[in-house]
């Protein structure tokens, strides 16, 4: 078990699942939030050390963390990890990076000057069957690949039933909210099977009725210079779910899907599919996690997920947003 004092900055969703995963794994804990409704439903949860409506209180007492979990909107996350990196402290930060790459790139000048750890958050990556997936990919199970579709279709008011979705942060653009920024888990994912590709022509929009005043629905065509060619769909409106990723090679098919947890290898033109199915739970990958974090405070490299994997993640952001806003092909 653990003993270190690890500090949550922002205790909404995200926020609470690591404060008590980390709970689990031994941890004390605090919390900063600069809402107080927040702070003392953590409180009246967990044993917390202490509560803090903001970072200089949390960085000025006594008892220093010797991790911080950054679980706020993402227009909060540059600002607040810069300022725990230059006080020394490993951080492990939920994606994205930041709302743009601009401000990435200034988090990352940081993290180089400092060579202080950051672990990024993009959580799939510690999911066994996609970690599965990508073994297989690496064996060349359905020989040459052509084709891969990623769809995440998700009504946004399902998200977060406690709460009115108009007042979860994904439903506003100055939060970091939306579509393509949120589930830029699929970006990522893209990147960590296949690498960065060479070209995308993307659409970025608000289609739906949804009280929102960001992006609800997102398709990119991607290219990679070997014949590949990648389609990814999110949108924030889907009924009923769906996780998907269809991968076509020259001689089958891998299909993963969410529900039900399973991934299947097709090489017929039948459906005949070679089946295997997970038992995993969805919190398994986030105390994946919370374990390799811990890792890293005891001065373990990040091994998972990287501070410049998610600036490679908001490369692609940029060139979709770019693509959409000029109606054009975008050149990586």
């Amino acid at each position: 078990m653990s003993n270190e004092h690890v500090l949550i900055v922002g205790t909404g969703s995200a926020g609470k699942r690591h404060a008590r995963n980390l709970t689990e794994l031994g941890c004390r804990i605090s919390c900063m939030d600069p809402r107080e409704d927040r702070r003392t439903e953590l409180a009246a949860e967990l044993s917390i050390v202490e509560t803090f409506a903001t970072m200089e209180e949390a960085l000025t007492y006594a008892k220093k963390p010797d991790g911080i979990v950054i679980a706020s909107p993402p227009s909060a996350h540059v600002d607040q990890a810069i300022t725990a990196l230059g006080a020394g402290i490993p951080v492990l930060l939920e994606k994205p990076v930041s709302p743009t790459l601009e401000n990435g790139e200034l988090l990352a000048a940081k993290q180089h000057e400092t060579g202080v750890p950051l672990l990024l958050g993009y959580t799939w990556r510690w999911w066994p069957p996609l970690a599965e997936v990508r073994r297989l990919l690496a064996e060349n199970t359905v020989g040459r690949l052509r084709h891969v579709n990623f769809i995440m279709s998700a009504h946004l008011a399902d998200w977060h039933p406690w709460e009115r979705y108009q007042n979860f942060f994904m439903a506003h653009s100055a939060f970091g909210g939306g579509a393509l920024l949120d589930e830029s888990h699929w970006v990522d994912l893209m990147l960590w099977f296949f690498g960065a590709p060479q070209c995308i022509f993307a659409s970025v929009e608000k289609i739906s009725d949804l009280e929102i005043d960001t992006d609800d629905n997102v398709d990119m065509l991607v290219s990679y210079g070997n014949g590949l060619r990648v389609t990814i769909h999110l949108d924030l409106f889907g009924r009923p779910h769906q996780k998907s990723i269809r991968i076509i090679g020259e001689n089958g098919s891998i299909l993963w899907n969410e529900t039900p947890n399973r991934i299947a290898v097709g090489s017929e033109a039948s459906e005949q599919w070679r089946e295997t199915h997970f038992d995993c739970e969805r919190n398994d990958m986030f105390m994946a996690v919370a374990r390799e974090f811990l890792d890293t405070l005891r001065g373990e490299p990040v091994k998972t997920c990287s501070l410049a994997d998610g600036i490679q993640v908001m490369r692609v952001i940029e060139a979709a947003r770019e693509s959409h806003r000029s109606g054009r092909v975008v050149h990586l």
